[in-house]
């Protein structure tokens, strides 16, 4: 298994906040349209404990999937306890826990932000339920 790229998506602070959500929708328009993925797997949505920020977390997953729709590219979601599962075989071990079985699993020495770990645990997740599991692959959302 290897991964083809991974990055963030970077917003200036100074950005409205509409921009940003375009920033969002037309990077990811912009994947879609190089790499032509089959399907696109994200997190499942979690409770923030502050408000204002679940409700701008909401809104950028919202431009990602509505930019994968339009794509006609498919999205599946996963809870954080399945992706721990699905790659370290317990739904509660730690962060750093799953970054160090993305890199084995990828072969990938460089140090990994948190949100590209997670980005790449969610696409083993997603792999590895609709190709070795039949019976376990997820619906599209």
């Amino acid at each position: 298994m290897r991964s083809l790229g991974y990055g963030r998506i970077r917003n200036k602070p100074e950005l409205p906040h509409s921009q940003c959500l375009l920033n969002i929708r037309s990077t990811i328009d912009g994947l879609c349209a190089e790499f032509e993925p089959e399907s696109a797997a994200i997190e499942g949505a979690f409770f923030a404990k502050n408000a204002k920020t679940a409700m701008i977390l909401g809104e950028a997953r919202g431009a990602a999937i509505a930019s994968c729709a339009a794509a006609g590219v498919p999205v599946f979601e996963y809870s954080p306890r399945k992706v721990k599962q699905a790659l370290v075989g317990s739904g509660s071990v730690s962060k750093v826990q799953v970054a160090a079985m993305v890199k084995r699993i990828l072969g990938i020495s460089e140090e990994l932000q948190d949100d590209e770990s997670d980005a790449l645990a969610i696409a083993i997740c997603h792999l590895q339920r609709n190709t070795t599991i039949p019976g376990l692959a997820a619906e599209p959302i």
